[in-house]
């Protein structure tokens, strides 16, 4: 098979540039070393950059054959002769950086390079389209409906009636938007939908009786939402995803949710109805918050728990039911000896 790649290939730079732009001190090495490619650190080879972040690969981080490494002050020592060191407070940031400079395409989305409206894409007359829109093929965008300029909407995705859409955003193939309004800059992936009704019933013995979902979607600036993530509309009021908030793939959020700023959200979370998060909340994959709960400002939930109750700001929390991270290890610990006990009886 060809050996294929997507991005570009950068043009050679020194690591002095690279230490420059990962805010870094050259703490061994020659600031006129030639970067040529990024590597991870096993198959690295001759001119090649690699960061190290985590100890699990400490072993891998002195056998690498790099050129240079973005490296933490206390694992600078590990770093093998003849490998440049860049010494940097946080590698992985360092690292986010330097691949901003190298691949700008791969910051920004994208299925197909468009240029224009495609002839193949149905565009109701009443839509207002800014300068610089291009729109891929299959893609509708419905009746009063307002795109702001250099957007790009990718191939079969549905806008519908009166949705509102902001500057430089990337709305990805497959996506649904309705009832919504969406920010600048806002990134959308592949399958994303957005403002379709929440899960509303009056239930009773005679069946269960729709409630209609009335409010919005709000998506403010700078949310990135991963592909085949489910966004509900609200119910009486809006469900609204804050500045800067960054969400997994395959995420559901429930009608009258509220996200705060810059939170964190991994893939499978299950966010129900009437929930709020606070800004800069992080919660891990394949965790569930209950209705009507709030999560404090800064707050963190591990991977797989379930919120019942409000968490306080700055918890970390885990577990099922979510509880203090030292109540929980404890208690797996107090488990771990009674089930130990148990072997010996």
């Amino acid at each position: 098979m060809t050996d294929l790649s997507f991005f570009a290939p950068f043009a050679p730079v020194t690591i002095g540039q690279i230490a420059e732009w990962a805010g870094a001190e050259i703490a061994s090495g020659t600031p006129e070393t030639v970067i040529r490619l990024v590597a991870p650190l096993e198959d690295a080879s001759e001119g090649a950059l690699v960061f190290f972040d985590n100890t699990a690969y400490l072993e891998k981080l002195t056998q690498t054959r790099a050129a240079a490494c973005l490296v933490a002050k206390k694992h600078a020592a590990k770093v093998p002769e003849g490998v440049a060191a860049l010494v940097c407070a946080e590698p992985y940031k360092g690292w986010a950086l330097v691949l901003a400079k190298l691949f700008p395409d791969a910051m920004v989305p994208q299925v197909q390079a468009l240029s224009s409206v495609s002839e193949r894409a149905v565009v109701h007359p009443d839509a207002l389209l800014e300068d610089g829109v291009r729109v891929g093929p299959g893609a509708v965008i419905g009746a009063g409906a307002e795109i702001g300029r250099g957007t790009r909407i990718e191939a079969n995705a549905v806008i519908g009636d009166k949705v509102r859409i902001g500057r430089d955003c990337v709305i990805g193939a497959n996506v649904v938007i309705q009832h919504a309004l969406v920010g600048n800059q806002v990134y959308l992936h592949p399958g994303v939908a957005v403002g379709q009704d929440g899960f509303g019933y009056a239930m009773g013995l005679g069946g269960h009786l729709k409630v209609p979902q009335v409010g919005r979607v709000i998506i403010q600036d700078k949310v990135e939402i991963g592909a085949n993530t489910t966004v509900d509309r609200g119910a009486n009021r809006d469900t609204v995803i804050g500045e800067g908030t960054k969400i997994d793939n395959q995420v559901q959020i429930g009608h009258n949710v509220v996200i705060g700023r810059h939170c964190v959200i991994v893939s499978q979370v299950g966010l129900s109805g009437s929930c709020t998060l606070e800004d800069f909340v992080a919660i891990g994959g394949q965790s569930g918050v209950r209705g009507h709960v709030t999560i404090g400002m800064g707050a963190q939930i591990a991977a797989v728990s379930v919120v019942n109750e409000d968490v306080p700001a700055g918890g970390r929390y885990g577990g099922t039911p979510a509880k203090p991270v030292k109540q929980w290890f404890r208690e797996i610990a107090a488990l771990r000896k009674l089930a130990e006990r148990g072997k010996d009886a």
